[in-house]
């Protein structure tokens, strides 16, 4: 729910504006960003395949400079599609960022588990 710009959750005592949150999920992309690269290079020195095959081309031929090109790419163009919303949506290209990366990282972990 929202009242006065301020998000509030039914049954918790949080109080949350939409940049505070945008701020939260920025940390939460950084986090998921660098834990889908480390993982997946593990998973690779391990003899684990990447499935996407946009990635894998660009891991096959740059390494780590091309995943983190992707990961730059996928960065820029969140960061160009932001200023297009409300500020009150704002929050949505964050979260569009980092919910994909965080899945990535436990279908990584969870395979990083499968060979260890």
């Amino acid at each position: 729910m929202q009242s006065n710009g301020v998000l509030r959750s039914r049954g918790l005592a949080v109080a949350i504006t939409p940049a505070e949150l945008e701020r939260l999920l920025w940390g939460l992309v950084a986090v998921s960003l660098i834990g889908d690269v480390l993982t997946t290079f593990v998973g690779l020195h391990l003899g684990l395949t990447e499935s996407n095959p946009v990635a894998h081309s660009a891991i096959t031929g740059y390494g780590v400079i091309g995943m983190l090109a992707l990961k730059a790419g996928a960065l820029a163009v969140g960061l160009a599609c932001r200023p297009l919303l409300p500020p009150t949506y704002r929050a949505v290209v964050p979260a569009g960022l980092a919910i994909p990366w965080m899945l990535a990282v436990g279908i990584n972990v969870y395979m990083i588990l499968t060979v260890v």
